[in-house]
């Protein structure tokens, strides 16, 4: 299978807090959330959407996860939910003992070995929503084949953004992009080693 990430972000790179609750995580004194509400036209809503229901299994951060049971896991008549709900589902944890989701598989270990054995598996896409910490450390680790960035045209000035301010570097080919109406822009990349820097 590919490894496929999905990310909402701002303009400045933050990712938390995106959904329609403004309390949905408030780390760090957060105060912003819900900044990705409404944003997109119905293309985009359609793209997401249908990006979803491609997936043949999930891959989530722990955090990601129990937001998603509690919110995707109820959902059996979205198009989205739906999808979630029917397939497999794997959890990166070192806590998590006792998923509720039904359809979930909980990775310990050596994660790099077992999200190698599950791109070794038949299939179209293993896909990751949010879950920044895990997108990140998938980045380090070169077990990305795809990164889907939707970006809001909207400036916070504080929260976890996806890409720190210091970490690995990494060159990107450009696959696919457009602006919705809204301004929101759907940027698809295939990562591509190091970039060149220039030289004395």
């Amino acid at each position: 299978m590919k490894l496929t990430t999905m990310t909402q972000i701002t303009l400045d790179g933050v990712m938390q807090g995106n959904g329609a609750a403004s309390d949905e995580d408030r780390r760090n004194g957060f105060e912003r959330g819900g900044w990705a509400l409404g944003a997109g036209d119905d293309e985009t809503r359609t793209f997401i959407t249908q990006t979803y229901q491609r997936a043949d299994a999930f891959l989530f951060g722990r955090r990601t996860y129990e937001l998603f049971a509690g919110s995707w896991g109820a959902i059996d008549t979205h198009p989205i939910g739906v999808a979630v709900n029917d397939a497999p589902k794997y959890v990166a944890s070192t806590t998590l003992t006792a998923p509720r989701w039904e359809n979930t598989t909980v990775l310990r270990g050596d994660l790099a070995a077992a999200i190698g054995a599950l791109k070794a598996e038949p299939g179209g896409e293993l896909q990751v929503h949010g879950s920044g910490v895990l997108t990140r450390w998938l980045l380090e680790n070169d077990l990305v084949d795809e990164m889907t960035l939707i970006v809001i045209p909207v400036i916070l000035g504080q929260g976890a953004r996806l890409f720190p301010e210091t970490g690995p570097d990494l060159a990107l080919d450009l696959v696919e992009s457009r602006v919705d109406a809204k301004g929101v822009t759907i940027q698809v990349h295939r990562p591509a080693g190091r970039p060149r820097y220039a030289t004395a």
